[in-house]
């Protein structure tokens, strides 16, 4: 193998990582960061050309790439989601798509010149957002739970829309006359989506049979799951072109809303696999560009980005959500989210070729002007968007409230210090009894088992950021963690340390099968039942110099000046600080308390017994 493939192959992996840490490191959108190291290794220094490292290859891999993208989009849509806002999506989708085509193709026949079949493609393409840009912004701004799903359920759906509508103009351009041309075009629309739905779909139930069914084996599951997504886009674009998109990400969006078997493996790995697919891509036709065109901003091309930004998306916006639930705040932060992404970076070079092999010249410009557009958006929309949405206030308040697992006595106390210091909690119990003693506290519950399908669809979690697994099973209190992982992240996953040692094992529970231990490793459930029940509380101190806890009490939460609430772990011990405030168990009267809790010193029972029979109590 040539030694350059060999160091192109691994120059586009190499910067792509390095390009999405810094974004993470310095909080900047990664799409600006990878377009300026493609643009650098390509033609800035010369030192990588894609079109002579994959040849022939290169525009069916980025064909390839986007679909795997789309279908991860996919998997992150949830119906349940959009019960309010169904019509909204649907308009956006429909009537927002026709606005923007209309009035980008208009800025782009009268400001840049084009003629009128590269203009209706150029806004064709620029119809789309881009989910891959959108999703880590609305995880850093964290807008509204409504706006946050129309916002992500658009940017998804809108990119195989936008795509097919490129594909539509380009073959009406194409056809001969109008009528040709209009029939052409409503036939293609009508074929895309019967062809292209049916074949995500059918391809989507032929996995859920596979899985339910265990015909193949777990070490081959993400690797069948490729393979249908790839099959099932090159399929739908035999019988129907360019309908594979369309096809991968309904075949997403039923994985995603099945309950026969659980995808959350096949989340994990897609998720994984799309960050190194956009970093790839963005390095390759980034480095395919002519840094001339792409830096040339005359007049005409800034009015342009500007109709883009600030006619196009705000009316297509405003228009759309007429007579909808949303707010006027809400509806002005939306018309400021529209960053463009990979597909649209794809589309414009794939037709970029095809409008130069037909003898169009234009086309040639159509690539710059939308990676122009892309770079722009990207820094507006990235720079700005936590700016308006905070000046708008639709931003969520960090959200520092606790999910607890259980509401026995003293998660109920637990309960009642967090909220008398303004943070939201919410009990989830499977034990009646638990639940109406919470409900007469004034104490907001849920009464299900944490591990059901419907919690994280039913349960409201504005202004919760962590979960407390409390209960008396230590597996449950595992399960739960893991459960609410993808929620919340490791970090702000917490479960009661496991009572006793595993048999035969070192530790009860594995440490990739927990949450961080809550409390200390003393703070077991039937050592704080103890306490419970000898009549200990929780009490709260407000901290001043020399303050100190009394002997043996047990610092539960730290609630900072800022407001902030932090929990005392077994793995991060934390110091009061003057002017905060702590929470904490007391020890109970001596008399009452003293051999309860000298007996849990000692010799312990091979299974220690439960303290009640529910596994949520």
């Amino acid at each position: 193998m040539s030694a350059h493939i060999l160091t192109g192959l691994t120059a586009i992996v190499a910067l792509g990582v390095a390009a999405q840490w810094l974004s993470w490191r310095f909080h900047l959108p990664s799409i600006l960061i990878l377009l300026g190291a493609g643009l650098l290794a390509g033609p800035g220094l010369g030192l990588l050309n894609p079109d002579d490292l994959f040849k022939d290859t290169l525009l069916p891999l980025v064909s390839l790439s986007v679909a795997v993208i789309l279908f991860e989009g996919g998997l992150t849509l949830r119906l349940p989601e959009i019960r309010q806002t169904a019509r909204v999506i649907g308009r956006l989708v429909t009537l927002g798509v026709f606005i923007s085509w209309v009035v980008v193709s208009l800025a782009a026949l009268i400001l840049l010149g084009f003629s009128p079949s590269v203009a209706l493609l150029l806004g064709a393409i620029l119809v789309v957002t881009g989910p891959t840009v959108i999703q880590p912004l609305l995880k850093h701004i964290r807008p509204t739970a409504e706006v946050a799903s129309v916002i992500k359920w658009e940017g998804i759906i809108i990119d195989p829309v936008g795509a097919m509508l490129a594909v539509l103009v380009f073959q009406a351009a194409a056809a001969a006359g109008a009528k040709a041309a209009t029939w052409g075009a409503m036939l293609g629309v009508a074929k895309t989506i019967l062809l292209g739905g049916s074949v995500g779909a059918a391809c989507a139930a032929a996995l859920v049979v596979i899985l339910r069914r265990y015909w193949v084996p777990d070490f081959l599951e993400n690797a069948l799951i490729l393979m249908m997504v790839l099959l099932a886009f090159v399929l739908s674009n035999y019988l129907q072109p360019e309908s594979g998109l369309l096809a991968v990400t309904i075949m997403g969006i039923f994985l995603a809303n099945q309950g026969a078997v659980s995808i959350r493996h096949i989340i994990e790995f897609k998720e994984n696999l799309r960050i190194l697919l956009i970093s790839g891509l963005f390095i390759i036709l980034s480095a395919r560009l002519n840094l001339d065109d792409l830096l040339k901003i005359t007049p005409q091309r800034a009015l342009f980005l500007a109709v883009v930004v600030l006619v196009a998306r705000p009316v297509s916006v405003f228009i759309s959500t007429i007579f909808s639930p949303l707010s006027w705040r809400e509806r002005a932060f939306m018309a400021f989210m529209a960053p463009r992404g990979i597909v649209a970076a794809a589309v414009a070079s794939i037709f970029s070729l095809e409008l130069q092999h037909i003898g169009q010249p234009q086309g040639a410009l159509l690539a710059p002007v939308v990676f122009q557009v892309i770079a722009v958006t990207v820094a507006i929309y990235g720079l700005l968007a936590p700016w308006v949405a905070r000046a708008l206030k639709v931003v969520q308040p960090d959200p520092q409230g606790v999910l607890l697992v259980g509401a026995h006595a003293f998660s109920r106390q637990l309960a009642l210090a967090v909220e008398e210091e303004g943070f939201k909690t919410l009990l989830v119990d499977t034990n009646w009894a638990n639940i109406v003693e919470a409900r007469r506290l004034g104490l907001p519950t849920f009464y299900s088992s944490i591990l059901s399908g419907c919690v994280l669809d039913e349960i409201g979690l504005e202004g919760i950021g962590r979960l407390f697994a409390l209960t008396s099973n230590d597996e449950v209190n595992s399960l739960a963690v893991i459960h609410f992982v993808d929620t919340f992240g490791r970090s702000e996953v917490y479960q009661l340390p496991p009572e006793g040692r595993g048999f035969g094992c070192p530790e009860p529970v594995s440490i990739n099968l927990r949450g961080r231990i809550l409390f200390g490793p003393q703070a077991t459930y039937s050592r704080i039942m103890a306490r419970i029940r000898a009549g200990a509380k929780i009490r709260k101190t407000r901290v001043e110099k020399g303050f100190r806890l009394p002997e043996e009490a047990w610092p539960l939460l730290l609630v900072t000046e800022g407001r902030k609430l932090r929990v005392f772990t077994a793995d991060s011990r934390l110091e009061p600080r003057p002017g905060q405030t702590v929470i904490w168990l007391e020890k109970p009267p001596q008399s009452s308390s003293g051999p309860q809790e000298r007996s849990e010193g000692g010799a312990r029972p091979p299974f220690p017994p439960r303290q009640d029979t529910h596994p949520q109590g």
